[in-house]
């Protein structure tokens, strides 16, 4: 089934893009969610127009996504946890954590762009994914320290 996609999907796509799913995943989930609309002819000629008309405005998007994305750059995040004498992590640090501190630092990130891979549960260095852009992205290292 083929699907043209309103909005970024996690590990699928990005707004506008036509994607291939499985039936079910399309008909159950992405369609009544409003996440997706059946890619039919018609509905690939008007969406084939609408990027032909906002090609300057993703242009123009992209530039600020890659100038965001150098003020990343070569920044260190330091984050405070609670932990057990052990060094373990009461709870975890998520991507909340990382917008907070990145805010902190005077630069201000949507979180859910944020991705980290592995659960952050122990002191130590870490790296996040900001993905600005589908185009652009920026690993992102943090560390975690004791309060």
């Amino acid at each position: 089934m083929q699907l043209i996609l309103k909005e970024d999907v996690l590990n699928l796509g990005y707004k506008d893009d036509v994607v291939t799913v499985k039936n079910g995943y399309g008909r159950n989930y992405l369609i009544p969610q409003g996440k997706a609309i059946m890619a039919s002819p018609s509905a690939l000629k008007v969406l084939a127009e609408n990027l032909r008309q906002r090609a300057h405005k993703l242009e123009k998007i992209k530039a600020d996504a890659q100038a965001v994305a150098a003020s990343l750059e070569g920044v260190t995040l330091t984050i405070g946890a609670k932990t057990s004498s052990t060094g373990t992590i009461f709870g975890s640090v998520s991507n909340i954590q990382v917008a907070e501190a990145l805010e902190k630092a005077g630069i201000t990130i949507d979180r859910k762009v944020i991705y980290i891979k592995e659960a952050v549960k122990e002191i130590g260095s870490y790296k996040a994914i900001v993905k600005l852009h589908k185009e652009v992205s920026v690993d992102l290292p943090f560390e975690v320290v004791a309060e």
